[in-house]
């Protein structure tokens, strides 16, 4: 078994799912069980200037560079620790299918849970290599402790191996990547990288280098009530009023409807009753001009009601949460083009995708470190479904020490 398998299925036995609810930084306690263990394993392998916020779960560590290539550029590589709350992240009881012959895999006898191929057709691109998956009572954990014993493995490598040149590089961990706020405490400066990839989530070869523009609007809405027995002329019923406001929008700028580039708003929740209702929504366009089109949009949702049912009816509360990272990546052409030349050398296709969500690397970008991402091997992330490739995940591991040893050569 390789390093990186070793380290990844030690992670993923540890609970480190994050939770939105805490207001606190990081959102778990328990995310610091991973973050101690790395900051351990770092210092036992020989990595150096090792930094532990243990205020806010944040791990940093630095492999010096080769002699002679000190003055090349600083590479960083970001992983998250924890995991997502949407299925449960305790107990994870991982397993090992080898050379999976294409068909439904049976996840756990005893509670009928199937893996189905019929749901998840892209997994028959892995036919005859060897996968990780769970006992379909939990996640596995891959988004991102795939990532985290990439990195980790490619370190140890990299420390074992002084016959690899090689520039400084920097790695560092961070929490609650899950729930938006893995970069609120992340350190640049003391980072000190010129630029880092995210290694966080897609196939092997897989590479996205530009994400949503993002904001989040909750819509409230004032109405009257009064006993529905004489209502007539009277009631205002607030509830109504936000289905009327949901009528409003394109009706096909909807997530289930939307791929690819395509925008959408998205009602997340709605709470509420006659007098009083909040629908809170999110709204994501790739495109910066349409972005703000879709924010005007909202605005005009509300003026239009307004002034059908009385000003001060409805209000909204709008802020944008980040932003489309590729027009600050366009000019670094190299973090790309590097990528792509190391995974044709390995047999592979660079593959570039639009994110349609957010990642902690359009946030690092925006605080002054250029940051795409990179593929893990790990898919169905967020689910009880999620697998992992072995040797995806190996060749992963593999492509970070080649990217070292290029930036070892200057950009």
């Amino acid at each position: 078994m390789t390093k990186t398998i070793e380290n990844f299925l030690q992670y993923v036995k540890i609970d480190t799912q994050s939770d939105a609810s805490t207001k606190t930084s990081p959102s778990t306690a328990k995310q610091h069980d991973l973050a101690r263990l790395l900051a351990e394993q770092l210092e036992a392998m020989g990595a150096e200037e090792i930094t532990y916020d243990e205020r806010h779960c944040y791990v940093y560590a630095s492999i010096p560079a080769s002699s002679g290539c000190e003055n090349a550029p600083v590479l960083g590589y970001i992983a998250h620790m924890d995991t997502s709350d949407a299925v449960s992240g305790a107990n994870v009881k991982p397993r090992i299918v080898k050379n999976y012959d294409g068909g439904d895999i049976i996840l756990n006898q005893e509670k009928n849970i199937l893996f189905r191929t019929k749901d998840f057709p892209e997994i028959k691109r892995h036919i005859g290599k060897d996968l990780i998956v769970t006992d379909g009572t939990t996640l596995l954990g891959g988004d991102d402790k795939a990532g985290v014993a990439e990195i980790m493995a490619a370190c140890e490598y990299l420390l074992g191996h002084p016959e690899i040149r090689h520039g400084k590089l920097r790695v560092g961990f961070t929490p609650d990547e899950e729930i938006g706020e893995g970069t609120e405490h992340f350190d640049v400066k003391l980072f000190g990288a010129d630029f880092a990839y995210t290694v966080d989530g897609g196939d092997f070869g897989g590479m996205e280098i530009e994400n949503f523009n993002a904001a989040g609007a909750k819509v409230h809405i004032s109405g009257r009530s009064t006993h529905p027995g004489g209502a007539k002329g009277k009631m205002i019923n607030s509830m109504l009023i936000a289905f009327e406001f949901q009528s409003l929008l394109p009706a096909f700028q909807n997530p289930m409807y939307t791929e690819g580039h395509e925008g959408f708003f998205h009602l997340a929740g709605i709470t509420g009753d006659v007098e009083n209702t909040t629908a809170e929504y999110i709204i994501r366009d790739h495109d910066r001009e349409l972005f703000g089109q879709k924010k005007q949009l909202l605005a005009q949702c509300r003026d239009f009601l307004n002034a059908k049912y009385g000003e001060g009816t409805v209000e909204i509360e709008m802020e944008d949460s980040y932003y489309n990272m590729k027009e600050l990546l366009e000019p670094h052409g190299h973090l790309i083009q590097n990528v792509r030349e190391l995974v044709e050398e390995m047999g592979g296709k660079l593959q570039i995708e639009p994110i349609r969500g957010g990642t902690d690397g359009a946030r690092l970008s925006y605080m002054g470190l250029p940051c795409p991402n990179l593929g893990t091997g790990c898919s169905n992330g967020h689910s009880r479904f999620e697998y992992a490739c072995i040797q995806s995940m190996e060749q992963v591991t593999e492509l970070l020490v080649r990217l070292a040893q290029r930036y070892g050569n200057g950009v």
